[in-house]
Order: C-alpha cells, then sequence, then structure tokens
C-alpha cells in the first residue's frame, strides 16, 4: 500500500481545544497538497474553511462533541448549521450514558433525527469503545445499521483510549453492508495506519498520518 493511498483513507484532524485560524490553514493546505479524504474541523471553523478552499476541499466536523450529552434538539441544530456553513461529513457522538443504561431507544431515535439533518452528506457515529462492554459495542453495531447511519466510529480521541484493530474487526462482524468503519484515536504509525485499513476502516481519523507520511508521499503529488 502506498503512502498516497493511505492519505485517501486519512481524515486529517485537528480538534484541540486551543486550535488556532492559523493551525486550521495548515491542516487544510495539507489536505489539499496530500490529497486526504477530508478535513475534520471544529464546528466554528467550518464556514471560513469553505469559504476559504470552496470545492478542493471535503469539510468533516464534529456533532456533540466530545461528551455527546447534549439534548437531541442540539445535536440536529449542530448539524443543520454545519451543513448550511459548508461541511459534508458529520461525525456525532452518541449519548454514551443512555448505552450504559440500556436505553437503546432514545440512542436510535437520536441518530435518526441527525442523519435526516445531513440529507444525502455523510454521517459517522461514534460510540466511544472505551467505555463500553463487548456486548454495547454489537448493540451499537446493530443500531447504527438501523439508523442508516454511514459510518461507524470508534472514538473521540479524548477519551480513556482510542481505536484497537479487535473493535475494528468486531464492527466488521456485526454492522450492515451499508455502513463503513472509522478508526480514531492512537493510530500513530505507518503500520499502525495500514493494519486498521486492511482490518476494515474505510477511514482514519488521526492528526499525524499527514507529517508521517509527507515526505515520503510528496514526490507522487
Amino acid at each position: 500500500m502506498t503512502d498516497k493511498e493511505i492519505l485517501s483513507h486519512i481524515d486529517h484532524t485537528l480538534l484541540k481545544m486551543t486550535a488556532s485560524w492559523a493551525e486550521i490553514g495548515t491542516l487544510c493546505d495539507e489536505a489539499v497538497r496530500f490529497g486526504t479524504a477530508s478535513v475534520c474541523i471544529p464546528p466554528s471553523y467550518v464556514k471560513s474553511v469553505q469559504e476559504a478552499y470552496g470545492e478542493d476541499l471535503n469539510i468533516c466536523t464534529v456533532i456533540g462533541f466530545p461528551l455527546g450529552y447534549n439534548v437531541y434538539s442540539a445535536k440536529v441544530l449542530e448539524t443543520e448549521l454545519a451543513i448550511k456553513s459548508g461541511a459534508s461529513e458529520i461525525d456525532m457522538v452518541i449519548n454514551v450514558g443512555n448505552v450504559k443504561s440500556a436505553h437503546f431507544s432514545p440512542v436510535l431515535e437520536e441518530i435518526k433525527l441527525v442523519k435526516e439533518a445531513c440529507g444525502t452528506n455523510i454521517l459517522k457515529v461514534i460510540i466511544e469503545t472505551c467505555f463500553l462492554t463487548e456486548d454495547e459495542k454489537i448493540k451499537m453495531c446493530e443500531i447504527v445499521t438501523e439508523a442508516k447511519a454511514d459510518f461507524i466510529k470508534t472514538s473521540t480521541g479524548f477519551g480513556t483510549a482510542g481505536a484497537t484493530l479487535a473493535d475494528v474487526e468486531l464492527f466488521k462482524k456485526h454492522i450492515g453492508p451499508n455502513v463503513k468503519i472509522k478508526a480514531a484515536g492512537g493510530v500513530k504509525t505507518r503500520e499502525d495506519l495500514v493494519a486498521f485499513i486492511n482490518a476494515g476502516a474505510s477511514r482514519i481519523g488521526t492528526s499525524s498520518a499527514v507529517k508521517l507520511l509527507a515526505g515520503n508521499a510528496s514526490s507522487d503529488y
């Protein structure tokens, strides 16, 4: 697998609280140059990035991030505003407390509502695997499939742990045929990137892939 192929699976990400416009600009410039799948940025920057980069950049943003316990209406409104501002992909965090309480109907309903707000745009559902049991992860595979979301995503990167190959392999066994997998959090080396893609992750959310691979990939661009 070439570095260029790996980068085509990357959601080039900057979500830290202190992210400045200069840092976001660098992220976007790198994404355009190296052909990443998207940039994943805070909602507050979506409109400015869309105005600056237009069709040259695929913009992903986060909803209910990172804790996920926002009320339905807030997540739906966030989604609608993000899409209107220029985002074409939404990564939403579920209400993990509802999952831990076995209150699965509200989780399903929330994902459906956010997917409706996305329209034809991509919805990735972050289930924060580090807090879930295996049975809860399997249940979330079923819920994400039923809600017709486009991706199930492992982690925010702000929890106690990030993606594992075991979780990607578990997802692959239990999601429906129209659901893809995004791994995020702790994917730091080229070997990790290749392993997660080979395990079934169509996307990887990371801040380090471009820095890691750009030197080798630059001759391909």
